[in-house]
C-alpha cells in the first residue's frame, strides 16, 4: 500500500521541519496529487516515511530523525538553487 509523508520546513528559521500530513493508499495519492500540483519536490525513502508516518499530524520531526530529514531537505534546496553549499558540519 502506498504511503505517503508531507513535511514542511521555512528555509532560514530555527524551527525543526514539522510532519504536516500522513496517509496510505487513496489520501498517500492525495498528499502526491496536492504536492505535484504545488510543484513540490518528492522524495522517495521508504523507510524515512514508515518512520515519519509514526509521527503525530501535526508534530516536529523527533530528533533523532533530524540527520535523515536534513540530508533530504538540504538536496531539495540544492537542487532548487535555494542553497549553493552547505557549511562544512551541516551534518
Amino acid at each position: 500500500m502506498k504511503l505517503a509523508v508531507a513535511l514542511k520546513h521555512d528555509i532560514g528559521k530555527p524551527e525543526a521541519p514539522m510532519v504536516v500530513a500522513s496517509g496510505r493508499g487513496s489520501f498517500a495519492e492525495r498528499i502526491i496529487e496536492k504536492a505535484e500540483a504545488g510543484n513540490i519536490p518528492i522524495h522517495k525513502d521508504d523507510h524515512l516515511a514508515t518512520v515519519l508516518s509514526k509521527v503525530k499530524v501535526p508534530s516536529i520531526i523527533p530528533t533523532e530523525l533530524f540527520e535523515a530529514v536534513a540530508r533530504v531537505l538540504a538536496f531539495i534546496y540544492r537542487v532548487n538553487g535555494k542553497i549553493s553549499t552547505l557549511p562544512p558540519n551541516a551534518f
